[in-house]
Parts: structure tokens; sequence; C-alpha cells
């Protein structure tokens, strides 16, 4: 009998990390969930833990490598193995023209957005070189393929994330390590109201090039993770999947 794969979300406690968790779940997985809320992890662990799935809430702060080395080291001990990463962990910075960009908002975004995936994808990659395989998705934007006018430094970051993706797709091939990503749109999640301003109109707008004219609901984006993630896309590395709603496609 096959075991449950044991995987592992960043950024987990809400948005599309919540509901790729969830999404996993369903599908029977063993999940260890990370972020830097422990009473919202671990409520998530024991939410997830109700759906039958064994579960484990592990902190971690992606911007430091100490904490993702061990993040890591403990998902080996207590679960065997790490057959999936989902590296979602990421934050939208402040909006406004470049010209008026901070440094600070500069070292916030990348420290977590580009710093965070590079610690992630090294400790991951080599715990699935060690075990002879593995499958690394990467949480992306749309903003990793077009710009955005206001958003530069977050735009940049993801940019970086697609750069990334693919580089490591091609050092852990030789390892039987596929690493792909995920190009979501607007999402309804906190983000996206922050992003708006909390403004119905100002969001109108955003969604009026969607198909739907509405932004995706976080379980369509894990759904995509999941597929990724599974032997259902065994021959797909490399690469990072819209899910927009056609935004970029024009």
């Amino acid at each position: 009998m096959t075991s449950p794969q044991v995987v592992l979300i960043t950024g987990a406690l809400t948005g599309i990390g919540r509901a790729t968790a969830l999404a996993f779940a369903k599908e029977g997985a063993q999940l260890v969930v990370s972020g830097r809320r422990d009473a919202e992890g671990e409520g998530l662990a024991t939410e997830l833990e109700a759906l039958g799935v064994r579960a484990a809430y592990i902190r971690a702060d992606v911007r430091h490598e100490a904490e993702v080395r061990s993040l890591i080291e403990q998902t080996l001990e207590r679960f065997g193995r790490l057959d999936v990463a989902v590296n979602n962990a990421g934050i939208e910075g402040d909006f406004g023209p470049i010209s008026d960009t901070t440094e600070a908002n500069y070292e916030a975004v990348f420290d977590t957005n580009v710093r965070g995936v590079v610690y992630s994808l090294k400790h991951e990659l080599r715990a699935m070189q060690a075990q002879g395989g593995g499958s690394i998705v990467n949480v992306s934007s749309v903003l990793g393929r077009v710009g955005y006018a206001g958003f530069g430094v977050y735009t940049a970051s993801k940019h970086a994330v697609d750069g990334l993706t693919r580089t490591a797709a091609l050092e852990g091939a030789a390892f039987g390590v596929r690493v792909n990503g995920v190009a979501p749109g607007p999402v309804e999640t906190p983000m996206l109201n922050r992003l708006t301003g909390h403004d119905e109109n100002a969001k109108a707008q955003m969604m009026a090039g969607m198909v739907g004219k509405r932004a995706a609901d976080p379980d369509e984006i894990a759904q995509a993770i999941v597929f990724l993630a599974s032997n259902r896309s065994r021959f797909m590395t490399g690469e990072t999947v819209a899910i927009d709603g056609g935004h970029s496609a024009g």
C-alpha cells in the first residue's frame, strides 16, 4: 500500500496557502503547514486533522535560512520524507511609482519573495535529491509575466521567482525532482483587498479584463497546485502556469 504524500506549504495560514492545504488534505496527503502566527497555524493543523489526515504546524520565517533549514529538518524527522513542497510565502509591499520606492520596501519584498524562495528551494532540493525525487511548486503571480504600474518592486520579485523556477527545474531534473509554478491573477484574498483599498469600485475596474469579471477563488489556484505536484503532470517541469482569467493573454 502506497503511503500518503508528505506535503509542506509555506505561507499556509491564509488565502492560497490555506486553500492548498485543504485541497491536499482532501487528496489524503499528510501536511506540514508553516507560517509565523502560531495560534492560526495550530488551528489550521487541527482543522486538517479533523479531515482525517496527519498534520502539523511548524513555525518558520522564510527570510532566515536557519529557520528554513530547521523547517525541513523537522519535517523529515516527524514525517520521514518530503514529497511535495509549495513555496507560497510572500508579501505585496507598498503600492506606488518606482520613483517613490524606498529601500525599506525593496528589502522587505525581496527578503520574503526572493530570498525566502531561494532558501526554501535550497533545502527542499537537498532533501528531495537525497530521497530520489519530489515535486516543488512556487507561487508566483501574473506580475511575473507583465508589468503593473505602481507595483514595480513586487513585479520584479515575481519575475525573479519565475527565473528561479526554471533554473531549479534544470538543476533538479537529474535527481528526479520537478519544479513548476503557478502565476495567479487577482484572487479573493486579504492581499487583493489591501491592493484595492477595500474599494469595491476599484476591485471591479481591476476585474474588467477577467473571465467572468471576477477574481479567482483561492481553491481554483489550489487545484492547479495539486495537479502540478501530482504524477498527472509528470512530464512538466520548469513551467509556470498562468491562472489569471485571461489577463496575460492580451
